[in-house]
């Protein structure tokens, strides 16, 4: 199964490989907040980003968005720890159902609030990537 993206995904990571010169694996525009999440190939995280944030800064401002860069990875348990990050994950375990995958992630309980995200906006983006790139249906904040 691969990622389908949109035209305005597509010219967004043109745009972004461009500017940063690392490879960009996903692209996802969200309305709210007014976002757009680039996942980036293992070990481009700091091209990505640039000296002192200055890439995803001039991104941000050529498209009018605020930009969030991710790292893949892999393994599922350290794509969704990125994922979620700020929020310190404890645990997380992976449930194999008959046609179902569920991450269930343990945070300390002062992040449950970043883990989920204003609105529930950040658990919404671990959802969508999870599943895309891993095939996992379900997260739950345990």
């Amino acid at each position: 199964m691969g990622i389908k993206l949109t035209g305005d995904q597509m010219q967004y990571i043109t745009l972004f490989e461009n500017i940063t010169g690392a490879r960009v694996l996903d692209c996802v525009v969200s309305e709210n907040p007014n976002r757009v999440v680039f996942v980036v190939k293992k070990g481009d995280m700091s091209m990505a980003i640039g000296r002192k944030g200055f890439n995803v800064k001039k991104v941000s401002s050529m498209i009018g968005r605020d930009v969030e860069v991710i790292e893949h990875a892999d393994d599922p348990k350290e794509f969704i720890a990125k994922l979620i990050s700020p929020a310190r994950v404890q645990g997380i375990r992976i449930v194999e159902g008959e046609d179902r995958r569920t991450a269930y992630v343990s945070v300390h309980p002062r992040d449950r609030g970043i883990a989920i995200g204003r609105d529930g906006s950040t658990i919404q983006k671990v959802k969508l990537l999870s599943k895309r790139h891993h095939r996992i249906d379900n997260v739950v904040i345990v």
